[in-house]
């Protein structure tokens, strides 16, 4: 526990100065004390850090990517918000541009509802189009079959996110694997690990039993185990980040852990820099 509040106040301050754009500064003065080149758990780990695009449902695109660019993470889930479902080829050309202009990939799409069967096509036509092969999604019960033809029309995996006790509809990793576990392999979960644990359930137990059909981590802590709960900085709530971090490792998760960060999200950025931070030297620490 000691180690623990340690990298949280340590990386909490790290992470605060990138926010204010010194982390440049403090990079080089390092890497001139040390004469040697610093490396990043992202470069190290089969998985990387990413950002969910909800985090920036009240900014736009280029607020997004420049506290992206200051924090050094390159990989955007995307939200709607961001890129329409009605967007034409040339409007995904220019938006894949703009990402690359603050190297930053959009590896995904999501999480896009689906209630009917041209809501399904309409999402995945999406996903091909905008080019990710993971398409974060919540289609209706009723609709798993249709999605599975879809599934192998696109070859595009679809990683159900769950809500906790905020919705019905897949309320943990229990009730997705229940779903997906005898359809084809690549549908999937989303794993909230901080709605998973809101709802009552293991996150990290979990992500031990159903590893296999996770395709895409939200990155989250939280106060508690149920729906009164909220969400909170990494490292300031109940998930135990060192273990989830040396599971991740263990079964050789090489996909996104991405930060949806819902504290404050009309004032978000110092909690996404300290949860960064803390991600990060909790990587670090645990190697």
């Amino acid at each position: 526990m000691k180690r623990r509040t340690f990298i949280r106040t340590g990386m909490a301050s790290v992470a605060a100065l990138a926010v204010l754009g010194t982390n440049t500064q403090v990079y080089a003065a390092e890497k001139a004390k040390k004469n040697t080149t610093l490396k990043t758990p992202q470069q190290e780990d089969a998985f990387h850090l990413g950002m969910a695009g909800w985090t920036f449902n009240k900014f736009d695109l280029k607020k997004t990517l420049e506290t992206m660019k200051q924090l050094d993470v390159h990989y955007l889930c995307i939200k709607d918000f961001h890129l329409p479902l009605d967007s034409t080829d040339e409007q995904i050309a220019v938006f894949h541009q703009k990402l690359a202009e603050y190297a930053v990939t959009g590896y995904g799409v999501g999480p896009i509802y689906m209630k009917s069967e041209a809501e399904v096509d309409r999402a995945f036509q999406y996903a091909q189009r905008v080019g990710v092969k993971i398409l974060v999604g919540v289609p209706s019960y009723e609709l798993l079959d249709y999605v599975e033809q879809k599934v192998r029309q696109y070859d595009i995996r679809l990683a159900i996110h769950l809500h906790g006790p905020d919705m019905p509809m897949y309320p943990n990793a229990e009730d997705i694997w229940n779903n997906v576990k005898d359809r084809d392999a690549r549908m999937g979960m989303c794993l909230d690990i901080g709605h998973n644990l809101r709802y009552g359930s293991d996150s990290l137990s979990d992500y031990k039993k159903y590893h296999t059909r996770v395709f895409d981590i939200h990155l989250k802590d939280v106060t508690g185990t149920t729906k009164a709960d909220k969400s909170v900085e990494l490292g300031r709530g109940r998930i135990d980040f060192p273990l989830f971090v040396k599971l991740l490792r263990k079964y050789n998760y090489n996909g996104s852990v991405s930060l949806e960060y819902e504290k404050d999200m009309s004032n978000p950025f110092m909690g996404i820099a300290e949860s960064v931070g803390y991600f990060r030297g909790v990587c670090y620490a645990t190697k």
